[in-house]
């Protein structure tokens, strides 16, 4: 018997689920893109994206996924030959290194593996030895969505300012923004990207490119700026198309101003809280059931754990197929185990993650999570029985 008919829970670490209020924003016949209402609500919209972000400076919204949004910070701050310094804790600050490489930046990256977090003394000690300052930018990720590494960001830029460095600090917020707790200005971040499909809950398709006075006198001497990742246009149209390019991406925008609302209303602190007790309630699901089999939280300290999404390791190939039998027979889709191991290998089985990101409440994760716990009996992966109750005792108590 199959019993996955109905709604569908889209549980993966992005796309996150859409609110039916985006969508129907959304939903609705082409603007005309030269003026009128469109062109009158974008600069309360982007007045909207910068207090997201907690700060004054400015940001550029670009059609692009999350590597658009790297690519677009890249050129707009360095030029071919240039060294950076990437902090590794899964694979997308290896993949963002690896865009800046191929546009001719040389990349160094400082790998702190896939279960531990940045270590600011480490990049403290190898920041010291650059005397000649030829670290001209420190990337990080402030959640790994492959590792469910969160990073401390203002511990970093501590560590960056104790050894008097001048480096701009870039910092990759895609799956954190909205979720986790960021302050832009008050942790003195100069570089933020982000985008539009996890936190934000609206559809992929928007990346946004977040700077301040130092990285934009940087890109006075950029070489790799170009005409269209040129962010200085799109923060200073002098006609509404400038703004992106070209054509307004005119459904994205409405939906993205809905989602915003929607954030305005419930609170960033409101926000924060909500997805630190469901990302609790997860933890506490599964580190039960890991009391009596292989399952594991990937981040084995909780306090480095990301409040978006919780990455896990099964020590068998099981993992596959409880992500098969929760979404064939149960209608609940687990993420992949991103980067952790070559998918051609037997290893890439081993592991899945569990998004618990923007518009996500406790009926929600409860549900998600009672089904990952039929999936476990059904698959044959040993566990001590009773994690979603732990689960739910957790939202008792809180609620």
């Amino acid at each position: 018997m199959n019993l996955s008919s109905g709604i569908s829970y889209l549980a993966i670490p992005g796309p996150s689920v859409m609110p039916e209020r985006v969508l129907m924003a959304m939903h609705r016949s082409a603007p005309n893109i030269y003026e009128g209402e469109l062109v009158a609500m974008v600069p309360e919209l982007v007045d909207r994206l910068k207090r997201v972000a907690r700060t004054k400076h400015d940001v550029a919204i670009y059609i692009a996924n999350g590597h658009g949004a790297w690519e677009a910070a890249v050129s707009n701050a360095l030029s071919a030959g240039d060294h950076v310094l990437a902090l590794a804790t899964g694979s997308f600050a290896h993949g963002w290194a690896e865009v800046a490489q191929r546009m001719g930046v040389e990349t160094e990256v400082l790998d702190f593996g896939q279960r531990s977090a940045v270590d600011p003394e480490r990049l403290s000690e190898r920041l010291r030895k650059d005397q000649d300052h030829e670290i001209k930018a420190v990337l990080a990720v402030h959640t790994d969505t492959s590792t469910g590494i969160r990073n401390d960001i203002e511990a970093i830029r501590s560590a960056i300012d104790m050894t008097g460095h001048p480096a701009l600090f870039m910092v990759d917020c895609i799956a954190s923004l909205g979720c986790d707790r960021f302050e832009m200005d008050a942790w003195g971040v100069d570089v933020m990207v982000a985008g539009s499909q996890k936190g934000l809950m609206t559809p992929p398709g928007l990346g946004f490119v977040y700077f301040n006075e130092k990285a934009d006198a940087a890109r006075n001497d950029a070489g790799l700026v170009s005409y269209y990742w040129d962010w200085r246009a799109r923060v200073a149209p002098e006609v509404f198309y400038q703004y992106f390019g070209g054509t307004a991406p005119a459904h994205h925008l409405y939906g993205l101003r809905e989602a915003l609302l929607m954030i305005e209303e419930e609170g960033l602190d409101g926000i924060w809280a909500r997805h630190a007790a469901i990302a609790e309630a997860v933890w506490a699901a599964f580190d039960h059931w890991g009391k009596e089999g292989p399952l594991q939280v990937n981040a084995p300290d909780p306090s480095i754990r990301s409040h978006s999404v919780t990455a896990l390791l099964t020590g068998s190939a099981k993992a596959t197929a409880l992500r098969e039998w929760c979404e064939s027979r149960a209608g609940l889709t687990l993420g992949i185990g991103l980067g952790m191991a070559e998918r051609t290998t037997p290893e890439w089985h081993h592991f899945f993650r569990l998004g618990h990101m923007g518009h996500v409440n406790a009926q929600m994760i409860l549900g998600a999570l009672g089904t990952v716990e039929a999936g476990l009996k059904a698959v044959g992966l040993p566990h001590r029985p009773g994690g979603a109750l732990k689960a739910s005792e957790l939202f008792a108590a809180r609620a």
